[in-house]
């Protein structure tokens, strides 16, 4: 966006000043310096101590409305209820700290009692990704040596087979299960806590009392690798908190750089809700949404499966004030001709991450809901959701960035040969990321944990560049990353010019095999609803925007949305099969 269309005077300060004032005593996103082990590192001195204690927030937001599935309404009372209630239970069945508890389940209102409850009590939380297989369930099963697990029936049929391969597995909370269970470990949940309109009547007790310290092991969230065996990042109660200040302070940046005051809580301010479409068993899902959501006091309202024409009904039913997840969601948001069927006026605020968004998303959200301010932020499994943030004025002026680090995080652009040179602003390298949202480790893989988790910093395998501000550009993925004929070619580079053609909706950018050359750009592209173009008009297309070598030297069109992971991130290697069998 050209600087006219930005307000008069803006930015009224720097983004290092505005990190100075909101780093500040006496403020909310006050920082600290601690010792963590072993690294001096920038820490919010405000934020919540432990996931039990952002459960017990509940009970002070009392009876406003928490979760929405479907027709079921759940208060933040009732929550607490069905937390305290089955916290007791994994006691009584003899969890301990330390011991893992496994919720694999779609996103449900009995995920986020199962996950608040273990963690309440000290245990490591192992969400597994729901769209795993039996023998990948069983397999995150057995790497994290879980002792308990809490699925919904369809995940529950999936593995029946596999339990007995899974030893260390004592007993299985099944929801939603229509028949009778056989099984003598497994225990329908509703027999503990009842079914969700019921947690209201259960009884207003507190979590039973553990112990615990801010840098005690929280959870075991598996890496969206998509290719080789997912690794389990355990992560501290200090590593998943860190978003809920971090999200306040990148809105208060906003606020600052525009030269206004940020504004105070206001209780008479109708409640926030958002419309979560990615899923609790990814960290942006979990700890950049559902956590800082349950300490706002802030609605969250779940769908079955993304659906744009559900997603309409929702915001309007719901008055929505946040959608979002990944880019893919938002066009659909915008290009979707049902939209105007319906009242949107609630939504405030369209954000994402999780995959490399085209710059002209901010400029059509924009023209779309003009009200609404747009973000996007970067993070990763192992750096426990959000490190940058970009947002309102500053992703207008940077569309193409995903903003500058968090006040307590730290980004470096290395040398990818060496891993220590520190590269100069403006040059392309890998990403090193430092701070106390950082995960501790790889579970049981101390190889690969030597090689990510290095002196307090996450080398991240991402391809990326600052400018002088210190806002962040992810270039590619380093193993994406084409070579043609000795030429680096950016996929994302490719893809941005394929999506300023105002056909073109989705896009990927993969290698496809050459004898001579080793491979050569191709691309996957799905069309905007009633758009259409030709492969020969978009390679036109990005030839008039980029060098030769990197022009695509074939175009195939995908009629839905491209696959993609849980987390968003598209599946290159199901791609790449389109081309695998073509002659040269």
């Amino acid at each position: 966006m050209s600087e006219a269309q930005l307000p008069p005077g803006w930015p009224a300060m720097s983004i290092q000043q505005a990190h100075a004032i909101l780093s500040q005593p006496g403020l909310p996103t006050e920082v600290a310096e601690e010792t963590i082990r072993g690294v001096k590192l920038k820490v919010w001195k405000n934020q919540p101590p432990t996931l039990r204690a952002v459960a017990e927030m509940a009970k002070g937001h009392g009876d406003k409305m928490f979760l929405i599935y479907e027709d079921e309404r759940v208060s933040f009372d009732a929550f607490h209820r069905a937390v305290a209630a089955f916290a007791a239970e994994l006691i009584a069945q003899g969890v301990e700290k330390g011991d893992r508890v496994a919720v694999i389940m779609r996103n449900l209102p009995e995920w986020v009692v199962a996950f608040y409850a273990a963690a309440a009590i000290g245990a490591i939380v192992t969400p597994l990704n729901a769209w795993w297989t039996g023998p990948e369930l069983e397999y995150g099963l057995t790497d994290s040596g879980t002792k308990v697990a809490v699925m919904d029936a369809e995940r529950f049929a999936r593995m029946t087979e596999h339990f007995v391969n899974c030893p260390e597995l004592k007993r299985v909370y099944v929801s939603r299960e229509p028949d009778e269970i056989a099984h003598p470990y497994v225990t329908k949940l509703e027999s503990v806590i009842g079914a969700p309109p019921e947690w209201a009547n259960l009884p207003d007790q507190p979590i039973p009392p553990v112990e615990l310290g801010t840098d005690d092991d929280a959870t075991i969230f598996y890496t969206s690798g998509t290719t080789g065996r997912p690794k389990g990042a355990l992560a501290t109660h200090r590593s998943i908190n860190t978003n809920i200040i971090t999200a306040g302070a990148a809105m208060a940046r906003s606020f600052l750089r525009r030269g206004e005051a940020p504004p105070q809580p206001d209780p008479n301010q109708p409640q926030r809700a958002t419309l979560l479409s990615v899923p609790f068993f990814h960290v942006t899902g979990c700890f950049a949404v559902l956590n800082p959501s349950l300490f706002a006091g802030a609605k969250l309202v779940l769908m079955y499966k993304w659906d744009p024409i559900r997603a309409f009904e929702l915001i309007e039913r719901e008055r929505v004030t946040s959608a979002g997840g990944v880019p893919t969601i938002a066009w659909q948001l915008i290009e979707h001709p049902a939209r105007t069927n319906y009242d949107l006026s609630s939504l405030e605020a369209v954000s994402y991450g999780g995959a490399p968004s085209a710059p002209e998303l901010v400029k059509r959200l924009k023209e779309v809901f003009p009200k609404s301010q747009s973000g996007q932020g970067w993070g990763m499994t192992e750096t426990c959701a959000t490190v940058t943030s970009n947002g309102a004025e500053d992703y207008q002026n940077r569309p193409s960035s995903c903003g500058p680090a968090a006040v307590v995080a730290e980004l470096q652009i290395r040398d990818p040969a060496d891993g220590k040179t520190v590269l100069r602003a403006g040059e392309v390298g890998e990403l090193w990321s430092k701070g106390p949202m950082n995960a501790k480790l790889y579970w049981n893989k101390p190889e690969p944990t030597a090689q990510t988790f290095v002196d307090g910093w996450v080398r991240t395998g991402d391809l990326a560049r600052l400018d002088d501000e210190g806002f962040c550009y992810i270039i590619d993925r380093a193993k994406d990353m084409l070579i043609r004929g000795g030429e680096n070619i950016y996929c994302v580079e490719v893809e941005n010019a394929l999506y300023d053609h105002p056909a073109v909706m989705d896009a990927a950018v993969v290698g496809k095999p050459h004898r001579i050359l080793g491979e050569e750009p191709a691309a996957v592209v799905t069309l905007k609803p009633g758009a259409e173009a030709t492969e020969e008009e978009l390679r036109a297309h990005v030839a008039e925007r980029l060098a030769a070598f990197k022009v695509p030297v074939a175009v195939k069109f995908w009629k839905e949305t491209l696959p993609r992971n849980p987390n968003g991130k598209i599946l290159k290697n199901e791609l790449k099969k389109l081309f695998e069998e073509e002659p040269v």
